[in-house]
């Protein structure tokens, strides 16, 4: 069962290695200020840390920023806490498919959303979400510091000491975007 497992895995990670092949977009960011909208991926598997990602969507909006938050939750029914919530929705199980591969509308219109920054919280890269993060339209992406990656996919790194805890991780990647000065920055091109 393990074996049929990760060849389903093996073979999704490749699919989506081959269109991210395929995918070009140049990544902008005009500074913090400029910022109206921010999606974020997350493992929804980590009930715990939604009180902290929920801090950060609260302090957003008061800084006037829409953010969205797409989780991937693989069981059947969702904790009660992800439920009514405006900017949080959930990719479950029955929304994958075979190779692991997210297919639901929810999913194809994420990707195409043009969010001024995405914020990858998917620690234990989860294929759902790394192919959410891989294919968005988003004009910044920022995600964790990994050795194999090379940054192709992100525009800013958190190099982070692991098990990675999410307030942590939200407050420092607010802290150096509020340091980024985009007037001495050029856009930069993937």
């Amino acid at each position: 069962m393990e074996l049929a497992r990760n060849i389903r895995l093996k073979i999704g990670n490749s699919l989506l290695n081959k269109k991210v092949g395929k995918a070009s977009r140049k990544a902008t960011f005009e500074g913090i200020e400029s910022v109206r909208r921010i999606g974020i991926v997350w493992d929804a598997t980590q009930v715990d840390e939604f009180k902290n990602l929920s801090r950060f969507c609260q302090k957003m909006s008061e800084r006037n920023v829409d953010v969205k938050v797409l989780g991937y939750f693989p069981g059947k029914n969702l904790p009660d806490q992800y439920t009514a919530i405006r900017y949080l929705s959930c990719i479950r199980r029955e929304e994958v498919n075979f190779f692991y591969l997210p297919v639901s509308p929810e999913s194809e219109s994420f990707i195409k959303d043009r969010f001024d920054i995405l914020i990858d919280m998917n620690f234990k890269d989860l294929v759902p979400l790394k192919y959410m993060v891989y294919l968005s339209n988003a004009a910044f992406k920022i995600g964790l510091f990994e050795s194999e990656n090379d940054g192709k996919i992100f525009d800013l790194m958190m190099d982070m000491k692991k098990p990675v805890d999410v307030g942590i991780f939200l407050d420092q990647t607010l802290h150096y975007l509020e340091m980024i000065n985009p007037k001495k920055t050029e856009s930069i091109t993937h």
